[in-house]
């Protein structure tokens, strides 16, 4: 008795295409992982969206309508940009100039409160429903104070889009 001979199969034919959909849905996974990881943060200064980078304070302060008082030295003045945008400042000035600075730049916000805590020595938040003025880009302005000594006051300014 012979042996029968073994038929022949369709799977030549059928096996590239089903291989096909697995090899294109690979290629797009690796093109949006490498997209992903693109170097287009060039474009943005060499920072990835979300990063902090730093700016000069004049900047820092106008996005919330403020200007740096004569007697303070600003530093650590920061943006970071995604979704929403957040200016940041540090400014150290004398301890008695605080208030008529508040009062200046937000002559119809409110007045600042004092609390202690995360509030810190003083603070004071603005918002355009509160007093911030129309030339701020920042929906929000946060500042919070706190006494270095009995001369000194390191005020901490932050503005931010929501």
């Amino acid at each position: 008795m012979q042996a029968a001979e073994r038929g022949h199969t369709r799977w030549g034919i059928i096996l590239p295409f089903l291989a096909l959909p697995v090899v294109v849905l690979g290629v797009l996974i690796i093109g949006l992982f490498l997209w992903a990881w693109s170097d287009d943060d060039e474009a943005r200064g060499g920072k990835r969206t979300g990063a902090a980078a730093t700016v000069p304070c004049t900047e820092a302060l106008a996005f919330g309508a403020a200007e740096r008082p004569a007697n303070a030295r600003a530093h650590d003045c920061t943006v970071q940009r995604g979704i929403d945008t957040s200016y940041s400042a540090v400014l150290r000035m004398p301890r008695e100039d605080v208030r008529d600075w508040l009062r200046e730049t937000y002559p119809n916000g409110p007045e600042p409160r004092t609390g202690g805590g995360a509030c810190g020595a003083l603070c004071l938040d603005v918002t355009h429903e509160n007093g911030l003025p129309g030339t701020a880009e920042a929906h929000v302005v946060q500042v919070r104070v706190e006494y270095e000594n009995a001369e000194t006051a390191l005020v901490r300014f932050s503005a931010f889009t929501m």
